[in-house]
């Protein structure tokens, strides 16, 4: 049975959020530098029954019947909240020699205006949870209610919301694919493996979905949902993209999400916003997460089977989800 955000709108957020698609009760107003205007409320368990829905189908590794349920899933419910869909269907070589019949979907609100951003995350799942700190779940896939789905459920909600309050500004959600094929930590591997992750992006910056793609700046969301998660200032995203991603920082802040956003850098993280920057040359900022954890800096479920949606917290949805719903509408109201 398919439990879409409808239910969670009628049974949880009029309680949570007074309402999930109301508007602010003014409509322009200044906190510091930064005016904001009128947004809609992010409904976090609309996102959350998003993540549900995505894992219900399994790990969605590449080569696989949940992948390609879960990309049908995907076409249907952006369509179904207005957006133009390309699909970018290409043979991309795993590191391994495997073919992975990878599919790029990216869904465009207003395609015909120019003035465009791009938020970004990846729809696949690790093949294998080799972080696990036990060794016989090494070979199991990874569910990637965090690593994964997470990024595209804030997607999902903020084209859910884009449709009943509609803008002018052009958004294009891209969701790569093969992102997390990245070399086993089992394999004696010698080569530079920064290559073997971000294949979907990697062939889409050099194979634009339309050809002269440009977009102001692009956001991408990478396990948005952990519990305990927060998210420094991502190095990559600071070289390329400085001035966006001290903006979208400052703008958390002002919201009242800055325990989740703290003002300090975080590491050199290879993702998909690396070709983004360096072969699309559109400046994009990688809102992921930086902490300090025995199993990983990205927090104890990473490729692990543990990333499972018990474990993802709706208040970090929320920080992620209203900052960004929140840029998106200012920067319509420059239009």
């Amino acid at each position: 049975m398919k439990l879409y955000p409808l239910l969670c709108l009628l049974l949880s957020c009029a309680t949570m959020f007074s309402g999930c698609t109301g508007k602010s009760k003014k409509n322009v107003h200044t906190v510091d530098t930064i005016a904001l205007a009128a947004a809609p409320i992010f409904c976090a368990d609309s996102a959350m029954q998003f993540i549900v829905q995505q894992c219900n189908f399994g790990p969605r590794v590449p080569n696989t019947k949940a992948h390609l349920a879960c990309g049908n899933y995907l076409v249907e419910r952006f369509t179904h909240y207005g957006a133009t869909i390309t699909e970018q269907k290409a043979d991309l070589m795993a590191y391994n020699g495997e073919v992975l019949k990878a599919r790029n979907i990216i869904a465009s609100l207003n395609p015909e205006q120019p003035q465009r951003i791009m938020l970004c995350a990846h729809w696949d799942c690790r093949p294998w949870a080799d972080n696990d700190p036990d060794a016989n779940n090494h070979r199991k896939p990874v569910m990637g209610a965090n690593d994964g789905a997470s990024g595209v459920a804030v997607m999902l909600e903020i084209a859910r919301l884009l449709q009943q309050m509609p803008i002018k500004l052009g958004v294009d959600f891209f969701c790569f694919d093969a992102e997390d094929y990245g070399v086993a930590q089992w394999e004696d591997y010698t080569d530079d493996t920064s290559k073997s992750w971000c294949l979907g992006s990697q062939y889409w910056a050099s194979n634009p979905h339309r050809a002269g793609y440009r977009a102001r700046y692009g956001v991408l969301m990478d396990m948005v949902g952990a519990r305990g998660a927060t998210f420094a200032q991502e190095n990559y995203s600071l070289y390329y993209a400085p001035s966006e991603t001290k903006h979208i920082w400052k703008l958390a802040h002002q919201l009242g999400y800055g325990r989740f956003f703290p003002m300090h850098k975080g590491g050199y993280i290879t993702d998909d916003h690396v070709p983004v920057n360096e072969i699309a040359k559109i400046p994009c900022v990688d809102i992921v997460p930086h902490t300090n954890h025995e199993l990983s800096n990205f927090g104890p479920t990473w490729h692990t089977v543990t990333d499972t949606p018990d474990n993802i917290d709706s208040n970090v949805l929320k920080a992620v989800g209203q900052t960004i719903l929140q840029l998106i509408y200012n920067e319509n109201a420059t239009l």
